[in-house]
């Protein structure tokens, strides 16, 4: 079962992408009779269009979400004439859309317009602090067929032939032309021999007997060891802006839920929610949090 902060996830993620900017000049961008089309109401037709037609170029988008927004003018029209806003089904959705939308504004204005570029920076900081250290070696090799050949290649380097050269006129390796450079990696990346021998060498050390793997037999240069650097701020900015959203939701969520009680009359879902708003154990990992969901 999806825990309430798991559910709350997935809208989190809607919300977030259902933003519309703003018009300081709503501007009349079409007519329906006596009706009018607002550039506001185009950009929420555009925000909503099926994910096939998102994909169009931008002008074709417009065209679309303008014929869709005339539609719905039109037969809107035809609805109220009927009265259909009057009936007890459309009121009790209205119901439940105005409080989504109230919702998704109290969000707005209390998470969204809120966060700062320290903030989003205070929290990488905070999360770069946290990442355990992984050992990364740049590596450069020398693949052979035979174990004869690898031998050879280790005398050469040990009468004092240069690496890169080596590799380009023996190894079998497509990046031979690179001198055999396989730049930094961590652990996981390579197959457990090459790791290995890899990780034990000392920063400019070659192997000094050969390392068989599937692909055949290596020969190992370790140019430099380090711990693996974080990702840059620019590159996960966003991701991380989404985090400190989601943190400021969840306080909000916890603030209303403590000042008012809930009652749940149906037992399975009374179990169900309690199971899902368990709060975790300390220590725990915090599950993803959410947000108002379109």
């Amino acid at each position: 079962m999806l825990s309430t902060n798991k559910l709350a996830a997935l809208a989190f993620t809607a919300f977030v992408a259902f933003q519309v900017p703003a018009h300081a000049d709503d501007a009349v961008v079409a007519k329906v009779g006596n009706l009018e089309i607002h550039q506001s109401e185009l950009d929420l037709a555009v925000a909503n269009l099926d994910p096939q037609l998102a994909q169009l170029p931008d002008d074709q988008k417009k065209v679309a979400a303008l014929s869709a927004a005339i539609d719905v003018k039109l037969l809107a029209a035809d609805a109220t004439a009927e009265k259909l806003d009057q009936t007890d089904d459309f009121k009790k959705r209205m119901q439940y859309l105005t409080d989504r939308e109230l919702h998704n504004a109290y969000f707005k204005k209390h998470v969204v317009d809120t966060v700062t570029d320290a903030d989003v920076k205070a929290r990488y900081d905070k999360e770069v602090a946290a990442l355990p250290k992984q050992e990364e070696v740049h590596a450069r090799h020398i693949l052979v067929k035979t174990e004869d050949e690898a031998k050879d290649v280790i005398k050469q380097l040990d009468a004092g032939k240069n690496f890169a050269e080596l590799a380009k006129e023996k190894s079998t390796d497509p990046n031979k032309d690179d001198g055999g450079d396989l730049g930094y990696f961590s652990r996981g990346r390579m197959v457990k021999e090459f790791e290995d021998a890899a990780f034990a060498l000392e920063k400019g050390s070659y192997s000094k007997t050969p390392v068989k793997t599937d692909f055949g037999y290596h020969v190992i240069l370790v140019e430099d060891k380090r711990d693996a650097p974080p990702p840059p701020f620019d590159q996960v900015k966003d991701q991380v802006r989404q985090l400190v959203m989601r943190d400021k939701y969840l306080a909000l969520l916890n603030q209303a839920k403590a000042s008012a009680k809930v009652d749940i009359m149906d037992e399975t879902l009374r179990k169900g929610y309690e199971d899902a708003n368990k709060q975790p154990e300390p220590g725990a990992e915090p599950a993803p949090a959410s947000a108002p969901q379109q």
